[in-house]
């Protein structure tokens, strides 16, 4: 999911902020090696526009918003009651908590055990995984979008593509190899369950969104981002949307997660035993604007390391093959399609391209009105 960085944003000024991006890549050892190295501030290439700290003060103000917590136990006899409460936070959140999910906490646990593992092993080690470049299935970075970001982002990333083609356990570190093909496995049982239910919400056949191959392909995102020394100047994650089908986030009881509402940030509270899914831009052109891929962002935080695993749903091996546009079951006079149909690989290209700019990836496919 990484890929090569550009000078888009790179402006000349009084220090060469490119070098100093490129002496901090090559480094290899990201932010928990500045973390590690005992500095009192942060580097500036991580620093915000302060245009951009004070608008985000703005609307950052309580909302009352209560992010939509969904039991999933015993669907059997609950069934149309969770597919209604699923139906509203898609189109009205686009974000959602779920308990009951049937994925054990001692399996949970172990995630986080695998995740911190692989983020403080050796320099040396980690630096094997390094790169931002080529097909590399299981890579370690700072920022994908390192050289396009106006700021770079308090946070490490290891990403591991874990399906359509199954990966080779030998390719993951002995230190958290088991724990990251369990907790794979039960991400794909939950997506299964999920999408059955986001597919009845839009009036579908439960086995509709999985027909379609939303389930397929699966990556893992192990991001992990250190205790920052002037939290107020960055953000461990820049205002997005994922380029995905869904999303299945487990985060820890640091906090940092908002999601933008109403023209205002809210928090996604830390539930004890739950996991975050948000609706992926990809799913939002599926279901013709029906469910909301809705911007989220991550705070840097003066405690740490905050850890979370996004699991992102999407062909990201194969993106060119399966064209996708709004599901024609949801397409009439009344509501006609709002995108053209695209492939996987326009979309990504497109996506990564950008960067995390803030812009909807969507707007290029909107048909005209």
């Amino acid at each position: 999911m990484e890929v090569a960085g550009d000078s888009t944003y790179i402006t000349p000024s009084t220090y060469n902020r490119y070098q100093e991006l490129r002496d901090f890549d090559e480094s290899k050892s990201g932010v928990k090696g500045l973390f590690d190295s005992g500095l009192a501030k942060i580097p500036r290439i991580f620093v915000r526009p302060a245009e951009e700290i004070a608008r985000d003060q703005s609307k950052s103000r309580a909302t009352g918003l209560q992010i939509p917590i969904i039991s999933l136990e015993n669907l059997a006899v609950n069934r149309p009651g969770t597919v209604a409460q699923v139906l509203e936070a898609a189109r009205e959140v686009g974000f959602f908590q779920v308990l009951n999910h049937g994925i054990p906490q001692s399996i949970l646990e172990g995630t986080f055990v695998a995740a911190r593992a692989f983020h403080e092993l050796p320099k040396e080690v980690k630096a094997e995984y390094y790169g931002r470049e080529g097909k590399r299935r299981v890579k370690f970075s700072c920022n994908f979008n390192l050289y396009k970001s106006r700021h770079a982002h308090w946070r490490d990333t290891w990403v591991c593509h874990m399906e359509p083609e199954p990966l080779d356990p030998a390719e993951l570190p002995l230190v958290c190899r088991d724990a990251i093909m369990e907790y794979s496995k039960r991400m794909k049982v939950l997506a299964t369950i999920l999408l059955e239910l986001l597919s009845e919400a839009l009036g579908l056949k439960p086995d509709y969104l999985v027909n379609m191959d939303c389930a397929k392909g699966h990556a893992l995102l192990y991001h992990y981002a250190p205790a920052c020394p002037e939290p107020n100047l960055t953000l461990a994650t820049r205002h997005h949307s994922d380029p995905d089908f869904f999303t299945i986030l487990l985060q820890d009881d640091t906090g940092g997660l908002q999601v933008y509402y109403r023209d205002q940030w809210v928090d996604v509270p830390p539930v004890a035993g739950a996991l975050v899914v948000n609706i992926g831009d990809l799913l939002q052109l599926m279901s013709n604007n029906i469910f909301k891929s809705v911007e989220h962002r991550v705070l840097s935080k003066d405690v740490g390391p905050r850890l979370s695993i996004a699991c992102f749903f999407a062909l990201y091996e194969d993106p060119t093959s399966k064209v996708y546009g709004p599901i024609k079951e949801l397409v009439s006079k009344d509501r006609p399609a709002l995108y053209r149909e695209i492939t996987l690989g326009e979309f990504m290209t497109h996506y990564y391209s950008k960067g995390l700019d803030g812009q909807s990836a969507l707007a290029p496919f909107r048909l005209p009105s």
